[in-house]
């Protein structure tokens, strides 16, 4: 039974948003190996390079554990995050990214119990971490504390303070567009109008802005399920002629995390349908489709299903 205990809000543009950094993540990890990540604040250890990679670096710079696993949804949500926030650092903090699968005596050493981990190294010594999923705005907070003390320590320890130049660089990166921000900073605000008319903007100016795409997408799946009744959506389903609750259903499943489903139960109603009602039903998922990166696993799958249901 689906469970829409959650009302549509604006958590949905950042669970969507997850799938896309996570998968941004992996390609850029399959594509330039260990050694290219090493070259940036944020590296892979493994068992081998855990001394150079994580003790080594903390002598000068704090060093963030990030202890994953593959079989972990919880690490898929919370490894962009650590990505993003760590990146945005400017080389003063290092990522150090441990499968734990791939590396059991990093994770039995460091008496890891669950994952995703998160660890803080600092001059050798592991000194504070979280062992949850966090939001990108708990997450940066613990990262400023993490900061504070740092510099606490410089001040007095002046002799130990790394030269200037020592630290970690990381490539800067290129201005963003100002309609993303503009919608991005509407999304903040709750500005639901205003991001939409953001995102309208740039893909007027760059129609093939995946982004964009993906923003406008999940700004107009949240404005559909904005005051829908959880409770009336569950009762309504038990008819299947009621396709608006159907509908409205995959939506607020989309938003919930719940991707698969989502696609299958707007499926279900193109097989059931005809005419104006299954061509209603079919862009309704081509319009799901567009919430999600192209690479996205689940739509490949949902496209055979559709496909498999029209013909």
């Amino acid at each position: 039974m689906a469970d829409f205990s959650r009302p549509g809000s604006l958590y949905g543009a950042v669970d969507l948003g997850a799938r896309k950094q996570a998968l941004d993540a992996q390609a850029r990890r399959e594509t330039a190996g260990p050694q290219a990540a090493s070259s940036a604040s944020i590296v892979d250890v493994t068992e081998e390079t855990f001394t150079t990679d994580v003790i080594d670096r903390s002598m000068s710079v704090p060093v963030v554990l990030d202890l994953w696993s593959p079989r972990a949804p919880g690490s898929a949500q919370l490894s962009p995050v650590l990505e993003k926030v760590v990146g945005s650092m400017g080389g003063r903090a290092v990522l150090a990214r441990i499968n734990v699968d791939a590396s059991p005596q990093i994770a039995q050493a460091l008496r890891v119990q669950a994952v995703p981990t998160v660890l803080a190294v600092f001059q050798g010594q592991a000194v504070t971490g979280f062992q949850q999923v966090l939001p990108e705005q708990e997450v940066r907070r613990w990262l400023d504390e993490l900061m504070g003390a740092v510099e606490q320590f410089y001040e007095a320890n002046p002799d130990a303070r790394p030269a200037q130049g020592d630290g970690e660089q990381a490539p800067e990166a290129p201005p963003a567009d100002p309609d993303l921000l503009a919608a991005e900073q509407a999304i903040e605000q709750g500005d639901l109008d205003a991001a939409e008319t953001a995102y309208e903007r740039l893909l007027a100016r760059v129609p093939s802005d995946e982004d964009a795409k993906m923003g406008l997408a999940g700004v107009r799946l949240i404005k559909r399920t904005t005051g829908a009744d959880p409770a009336d959506v569950q009762r309504r389903l038990a008819d299947p002629a009621d396709i608006d609750a159907h509908l409205l259903a995959a939506d607020m499943e989309m938003l919930s995390g719940s991707v698969d489903e989502a696609f299958a139960r707007v499926v279900a109603v193109v097989k059931r349908t005809s005419g104006d009602e299954r061509d209603r039903a079919r862009r309704h998922l081509l319009g799901l489709f567009e919430t999600l990166p192209a690479e996205d696993p689940s739509l490949a799958k949902a496209r055979r299903a559709l496909a498999n249901a029209l013909f």
